[in-house]
């Protein structure tokens, strides 16, 4: 008796086991078909799709990793759209910037060339086209480093440095640019060596470019310059009495091409502060502006001593 007993509580036991594993079959089965769909969905397009799962799903990882596949190609999709774009504008940006002064320069070297002008007026007229051709042999060289710098395809070559030798060496070829521009000039750097590891190349172009923004743009007549140090990082300001920049072009001025007639960058060609930027970031540091207008401008830059 006990042992009909016992085999009929196993039967029951094996028929709910039974009938748990259809029930279980079955939602799998639906939410294969629900994946399926998604699938589909995503595949005609539809990145927004994402999927619902309850933790004792068993397909729910593989929902889960449907929905990070889809937000992945969301988010590169986007980036993609954004570089189109930023291209686009930067092409447009380009054949203006490239346009005028060739134009320009043609106009000049034409007159000279008919001897329409003589004399003193075309030694004005070749001086003109000579900073024409220069301000586009500047453009060029800008354009071809930032596109280095933008594919990834620039080579750092990073080697101990003393940043405080390497820094007055740079600035000691500005002295006279500033006393032509009428700028008076303070430079604050230690006399006590600071070694850190520095492309020598990539700092120069940094400080060349900050510098020149100044001496273009802002429109001053002071420029300090300071070296700070300690054991984890360099801290190095360049600070002008200038126009200054609105708060409405600040957080832009390090944008690729941003060109704006209030903002310093009227003049320029809108890639020497991208330039500073990307090749900051090569050396995990930061760069930073400050400015109040009609007051000036303080740009601030970080480098750790250690890569």
């Amino acid at each position: 008796m006990n042992v009909n007993l016992f085999l009929l509580i196993a039967f029951c036991i094996a028929i709910l086991f039974i009938l748990f594993l259809v029930a279980k079959l079955r939602r799998v089965r639906g939410q294969l078909s629900i994946i399926e769909e998604a699938l589909e969905d995503i595949k005609s397009g539809n990145l927004n799709h994402r999927m619902l799962a309850k933790r004792n799903d068993m397909t729910r990882k593989i929902c889960y990793g449907i929905n990070d596949i889809a937000m992945n190609s969301q988010t590169q999709l986007i980036r993609q759209k954004q570089s189109e774009q930023a291209y686009k504008r930067l092409m447009t940006s380009i054949s203006h910037d490239v346009k005028t002064p060739l134009a320009s320069l043609v106009g000049y070297l034409e007159a000279i060339e008919c001897k329409i002008v003589a004399g003193a007026e075309k030694d004005e007229y070749v001086h003109v086209a000579f900073e024409k051709a220069h301000y586009l042999k500047h453009f060029v060289e800008n354009l071809f480093e930032w596109v280095k710098l933008d594919s990834g395809e620039q080579i750092f070559h990073f080697e101990i440095s003393d940043l405080n030798e390497l820094s007055r060496n740079i600035i000691v070829d500005w002295i006279s640019v500033l006393e032509n521009s009428n700028f008076d000039y303070v430079f604050d750097i230690p006399e006590t060596e600071y070694l850190m590891r520095i492309d020598t190349n990539a700092y120069s172009r940094i400080l060349n470019n900050l510098l020149q923004n100044v001496l273009i743009h802002s429109k001053g007549t002071k420029i300090i310059f300071h070296v700070f140090e300690n054991d984890l990082q360099a801290k190095i300001t360049i600070t002008d009495n200038g126009k200054g920049i609105s708060p409405d072009h600040l957080p832009h001025i390090f944008e690729r091409m941003y060109q704006c007639d209030q903002s310093r960058s009227a003049g320029g060609n809108g890639l020497g502060l991208s330039i500073v930027k990307e090749l900051v970031a090569a050396h995990k540091g930061t760069i930073t502006a400050c400015s109040t207008p009609n007051r000036g401008t303080t740009f601030t830059l970080l480098l750790p001593k250690s890569l």
